[in-house]
């Protein structure tokens, strides 16, 4: 038997032991995240912002962070439940919209009022510098990545809009109790319902329309179910919805200091402005199918489109008052919000 000098041998020994040690500690270092969305992954905001969010962190991460995409509730649940997937650890990460648990989210609501904004990458960064300065209470229960907001807002319907008139009676669904009290008060019936339900709900009648921005159309088929599209004179929609990327606290906290260095730099304005972009471009592609297709685009003027202003105000009353039984003071938001709009949209 060849004789091995004991110092050789306790260096292979060495070499061994680090070997077993290093792969699994290599191993564990990959930290993998799960992400849920109510989406097909073909829709924007999967496509052009979560999708890319995930490869950038990836990538930055040195393939340290491992992004699983689960798309259309794939794990369960419904879209209501998101946002507390996110806070109670079911998964790590979460893209949900903030009016489906009304109530709760009473700061941001104000980005959700007639005719508050416009163009998806300027609002969403305004949304996401008012959240961190005026409502970072309502997101404390998890570790915000972004909120943004989407573009302009409008009608999809079965039977033209082209005015206030034409609109009453229609049930046309809403996304938030904000836009289900604007549809009331312009005369419609609203019928909430997450933005999934959509295509089925118009394909069986339970609708006459929808309100949702272009964007979103194409994933639903909403050009092929209806035929009539009618968007307003002037920079700013007839509405928008806001909605939050949101990441498991605890998960957050046990990332390592380099890690949690990635998370931050894909956080915050930059992100928001990235989810509103992609809405920008969504909403171009969206409008380009309806006009492809030769649906009818209606176009209100000035004139109307002020009518429908008036007509709207008073959602935002209702909305000052409502907050205001909470001790928000909603006027001194809603100034903020629209200073903070102008600001990025300069």
């Amino acid at each position: 038997m060849k004789f091995i000098p004991r110092r050789t041998a306790l260096a292979a020994l060495g070499a061994v032991a680090t070997t077993l040690l290093t792969g699994p500690v290599a191993a564990q270092q990959v930290v993998t995240l799960r992400l849920h969305q109510m989406l097909p992954p073909q829709a924007t905001i999967p496509a052009k912002a979560l999708i890319p969010w995930a490869q950038k962190v990836e990538a930055e991460s040195g393939g340290k962070i491992k992004v699983q995409l689960f798309h259309a509730m794939a794990l369960g649940g419904a879209p209501p439940q998101l946002f507390d997937q996110a806070r109670d650890g079911v998964v790590d990460l979460t893209w949900t919209v903030l009016g489906y648990t009304p109530g709760r989210f009473n700061k941001a609501e104000v980005f959700e009022l007639p005719f508050m904004s416009g163009s998806a990458e300027q609002s969403s960064q305004a949304f996401q510098e008012y959240v961190e300065k005026f409502a970072a209470d309502e997101f404390s229960s998890v570790k915000l990545i972004a909120v943004h907001t989407h573009g302009p807002g409008l009608f999809h319907t079965r039977t033209p809009v082209t005015g206030l008139e034409s609109l009453r009676g229609m049930k046309v669904r809403g996304g938030s109790r904000i836009i289900n009290n604007m549809l009331t008060k312009l005369g419609a019936t609203p019928v909430g319902m997450p933005v999934p339900a959509v295509t089925e709900a118009l394909s069986k009648g339970v609708i006459d329309g929808t309100t949702i921005p272009w964007e979103v159309t194409p994933a639903l088929k909403v050009s092929e179910l209806v035929r009539n599209h009618t968007t307003f004179a002037g920079d700013r929609g007839l509405y928008t919805q806001t909605f939050a990327f949101s990441m498991n606290k605890a998960s957050y906290d046990k990332l390592p200091a380099d890690l949690k260095k990635v998370i931050d730099n894909n956080s915050g304005i930059p992100t928001a402005a990235l989810f509103g972009r992609a809405m920008d471009e969504g909403d171009k592609a969206g409008r380009a199918i309806a006009e492809k297709a030769g649906n009818n685009i209606v176009a209100l003027d000035a004139a109307e489109t002020q009518r429908w202003r008036r007509t709207a105000s008073t959602v935002e009353t209702d909305w000052i008052n409502e907050v205001k039984a909470k001790n928000i003071d909603g006027a001194k938001l809603a100034a903020e919000a629209r200073a903070l709009i102008a600001k990025y949209s300069k």
